[in-house]
């Protein structure tokens, strides 16, 4: 059974009637529907709450959401659909972002976070394990979305490509520069940008997985090691490229179902 709420204007799409929330939060460039086949698995014992970030939605009106404002969003979903409990986080590149300073911020509401492929990036530690290729290709990347983003029809032609050179399993139908503001803010500080968000240090217990089959790698061997040393959290590469859960789904969401199961094992 699937439940649509909305927060802000944004659709809030909710599958299953399970006790607690496991709230799935993507990146560029894709939308609520990334999350299908977890919705599958999940939906159970789950309530699986998912949505397309404002913004990123090419049917909606243009917007752009500061830090903060993103936060606050994210903030206003958990506490519509989880009033009363905490929720699980499952984060996917720019989603890792976001999610990860909501749960700095308000420790209290995050019971568990699963990040997907992004981890202490854009750390000293991180940068400095990145080569020149890496960096550069790093970049290239963004800074071509970030120009993308005020070109109207052919930035969007320009997203889509990008897109393709990425190999994002998103269809191009859903995909547009209007995403690609996160970047923006990123290169040029507008919006409040992103230097000012906290240190990711989380309280919760973490699933971080990630894959391998790709030219960059998103976090630091200490930062993966040092979580990995943590009781309840998890660390563990798979042989796929960025879309982990849309590369490997049968293999992802084994994962992320034996952990749910051990970590509340160990908290009973």
């Amino acid at each position: 059974m699937t439940v649509a709420l909305q927060v802000d204007g944004v659709d809030i799409h909710v599958d299953g009637a399970g006790p607690r929330a496991l709230v799935m939060v993507h990146g560029w460039p894709d939308t609520w529907r990334l999350w299908d086949a977890q919705v599958a698995e999940f939906s159970a014992g789950w309530r699986c709450v998912r949505f397309t970030l404002p913004g990123f939605d090419i049917d909606a009106p243009r917007r752009v959401l500061s830090l903060d404002a993103m936060v606050g969003f994210l903030m206003q979903v958990i506490d519509r659909v989880s009033p009363r409990q905490p929720v699980v986080l499952l984060l996917h590149d720019w989603g890792c972002l976001f999610g990860y300073e909501l749960a700095m911020r308000h420790p209290q509401r995050v019971e568990r976070l699963i990040g997907i492929d992004i981890g202490d990036a854009g750390s000293r530690a991180h940068l400095a394990g990145l080569g020149a290729r890496a960096k550069a290709m790093i970049a290239g990347y963004q800074l071509w979305l970030a120009a993308a983003w005020g070109l109207g029809a052919l930035g969007d032609r320009m997203t889509r490509a990008m897109a393709r050179w990425l190999r994002c399993p998103a269809q191009p139908r859903w995909i547009g520069a209007r995403m690609n503001y996160p970047y923006v803010i990123q290169w040029t500080g507008r919006h409040g940008g992103y230097r000012g968000r906290a240190r990711f240090d989380p309280a919760c217990p973490m699933l971080y997985v990630y894959g391998t089959r790709k030219p960059v790698m998103f976090h630091s061997a200490a930062w993966a090691e040092a979580l990995a040393a943590r009781p309840r959290c998890r660390v563990l590469p798979l042989p796929t490229g960025h879309w982990v859960m849309c590369n490997a789904p049968a293999d992802f969401n084994r994962v992320v179902r034996d952990w749910l199961a051990a970590t509340d094992a160990a908290a009973a």
